[in-house]
């Protein structure tokens, strides 16, 4: 038995648990520990495995999915995270993240408002990170002064949710800030925000599109098929319907 073993062992013992991070925590305290080469593999199989399974079968997909997926016995996937919710939140993070970083790539390097508009909307389609988003971005609602969000003098309505496997319909309520903190939301919509901005600004975009609008296009166009072949033109052509309709009609 190695010394982080029974380190392990204590923290369980004296009712501790352990985040996705491999930190053990214990009394409102934390102690980081490296993970060994074989638990640092089997964290990264997990993560892989729970992208995959919550991309095709939404959150509402069980743990055992993940696990048999991953190729770990499902406790595996509980000595990482102890709950659901904890890994939901982790895969949440991360393809905030990556949307985020996508956007300011897009905003950063097109000169042009639209390009940069359908760029990001194009590469955030084509990594499927649109089958991931937190069910807090994706709302979709009237856009007034009762029923918008104010993030950094932007104003991004409230949402009704499309049915979709694995996300709640979630009703016209404000969103808590650290709801939105909690996954990195706030950062994605204030960058996204600025592409629908300059896009408007330039008469490229519908003055009715919203942040809101803009993610819901990447949630939608990202579909789950088994042919990886079908599933990118499928993408590829509802995408361009999609962006078609963000367009202002030509007089």
């Amino acid at each position: 038995m190695t010394i982080q073993d029974s380190h392990w062992q204590a923290a369980v013992a004296q009712g501790s648990t352990a985040d996705g991070n491999g930190r053990a925590e214990s009394g409102g305290t934390s102690r980081s520990a490296p993970l060994r080469v074989d638990a640092q593999r089997n964290l990264e199989h997990v993560l892989r495995a729970a992208r995959e399974v919550f991309g095709e079968l939404g959150y509402g997909a069980p743990m055992e999915d993940v696990a048999r997926r991953a190729r770990v016995g499902v406790g595996t996937v509980y000595r990482r995270f102890p709950s659901k919710d904890v890994l939901v939140r982790r895969i949440a993070e991360e393809e905030t993240s990556r949307l985020t970083e996508q956007a300011r790539t897009a905003l950063g390097q097109e000169e042009e408002p639209w390009s940069a508009l359908s760029r990001f909307l194009r590469t955030s389609v084509a990594s499927g990170a649109g089958r991931l988003l937190p069910p807090q971005v994706l709302r979709v609602g009237v856009d007034d002064e009762s029923t918008a969000v104010v993030r950094d003098g932007a104003r991004v309505p409230h949402q009704r949710v499309l049915a979709q496997p694995g996300l709640r319909v979630v009703g016209s309520r404000p969103v808590p800030a650290e709801e939105q903190d909690d996954t990195g939301a706030a950062d994605l919509l204030e960058v996204v925000g600025q592409l629908v901005d300059r896009a408007r600004a330039a008469g490229e975009l519908r003055d009715d599109v919203t942040v809101a609008d803009v993610l819901l296009v990447i949630a939608t166009a990202a579909p789950s098929l088994p042919d990886a072949a079908q599933q990118a033109a499928a993408s590829a052509r509802l995408l361009d319907i999609l962006l078609e309709g963000l367009r202002p009609r030509s007089a």
